[in-house]
């Protein structure tokens, strides 16, 4: 739970409004550095002071959707706030060199919504259920 000190620090930096928003979606108050943008609209922030952030927990997305899940931040985003790269992809020389046209555009992941992958099949099905014979009344 942050200390009112650091509430106060929070508003103070980033405005009540985008405090307040931070309250809703994280129920934390954090302000650090402006680092990235992705195509999404997703924002990227990190905050090494150490006196103010828990270890570990210096690196942050504030998604652009209502509606968020950990499958709208991409891959090459989701190796930066997972440690697994030191330089962001806005930073990074060989992040921004690299261009892969084979590969496909990422999408999020969107089970559970209408967009979903749904398989069908196309063989006869080996059983078939029981259908009772009416015969008419004489």
């Amino acid at each position: 739970m942050p200390s009112l000190q650091r509430y106060l620090r929070s508003i103070y930096r980033v405005g009540i409004r985008a405090w307040w928003r931070q309250l809703q979606y994280i129920s934390d108050a954090k302000s650090g550095r402006f680092v990235g943008q992705d195509k999404f609209g997703n924002k990227y922030f990190e905050n090494y002071n150490a006196e103010e952030e828990v270890p570990g927990r210096h690196r942050w997305v504030d998604f652009s959707q209502h509606a968020y899940h950990a499958s709208q931040v991409p891959p090459e985003w989701h190796s930066w706030i997972s440690h697994i790269r030191k330089d962001p992809p806005t930073e990074d020389a060989m992040m921004t060199a690299s261009q892969r046209p084979w590969q496909q555009p990422w999408t999020e992941n969107l089970t559970g919504t209408r967009g979903a992958y749904k398989p069908y099949n196309t063989v006869a099905p080996k059983i078939r259920a029981w259908e009772p014979k009416i015969a008419p009344r004489a």
